[in-house]
């Protein structure tokens, strides 16, 4: 379905019945890549699973925006939908980074939390910097992690190194830049809510190092470490992946 929210055009379902889970997807990415996530837990849940503004089928916003936009964004979506209980936010990469801001800033106020190779954490990286050069000067960076099998032909522009997703659209680039200037390690230490950090031992765009981080942050936290696994681990492991979630959902 389509609903208009902050004057953009949105895309999104909402699937199941029960207590609510809101579904947050990377960068570059879209709420199809949740598509198992969502199918399984709808069984149980009612799920909100959207295309973020500028990816999918979603609008893209006006103006440059940042993680405090994006957090703006999903209260003002919630509101509209008249979704006021809101049970677990599920946020992978840097859907992850959103979550942690827009829950710092009481945006959004879920009972828990789970971050799936959650990005971020930006400080002390030479190579968030280097990206950062690279793209105000090129506009894109070639990607070391994506799966082939999951790569979408008219994807031009892409990064690894600078803690999230793909980049995609080139009217995104200043979004981007600004969105991976913000650190959102003190968001994380003001998370007082149950949460799951789920990461893989063989991430290279967002590497097990930083979960490891928002373990110690964040006070009521669990970290798991999955094998055989990228960046996508819902989608390489989905059945652990989902067998975590559900355990810590209930």
């Amino acid at each position: 379905m389509n609903i208009v929210v902050d004057n953009l055009l949105t895309n999104l379902e909402i699937s199941g019945k029960g207590k609510l889970v809101l579904l947050l997807h990377g960068w570059g990415d879209s709420s199809s890549g949740l598509a198992v996530l969502n199918k399984e837990l709808s069984k149980k849940y009612k799920v909100v699973a959207l295309d973020l503004p500028g990816f999918g089928k979603s609008e893209g916003p006006k103006t440059a925006w940042d993680l405090d936009n994006y957090s703006e964004f999903l209260r003002l979506l919630l509101k509209k939908l008249e979704l006021n209980d809101l049970y677990a936010v599920i946020g992978h990469s840097n859907g992850g980074a959103v979550a942690l801001r827009a829950i710092s800033l009481r945006k959004l106020e879920p009972k828990k939390l789970i971050l799936i190779a959650a990005s971020g954490i930006r400080s002390g990286q030479k190579l968030k910097r280097l990206t950062l050069t690279i793209i105000a000067k090129t506009g894109n960076i070639a990607t070391l992690w994506m799966p082939e099998k999951y790569r979408r032909i008219l994807r031009q522009s892409l990064y690894g190194v600078a803690g999230s997703d793909m980049l995609v659209a080139p009217e995104l680039v200043e979004t981007f830049k600004k969105s991976v200037r913000q650190d959102v390690q003190k968001d994380a230490a003001n998370i007082n809510i149950p949460t799951l950090l789920i990461y893989a031992k063989e991430d290279k765009a967002v590497p097990l190092h930083i979960g490891k981080q928002y373990s110690q942050l964040i006070k009521d936290s669990k970290l798991e470490k999955i094998d055989n696994s990228g960046h996508f681990i819902h989608i390489d492991q989905p059945e652990i992946t989902l067998k975590l979630i559900e355990d810590f959902l209930s």
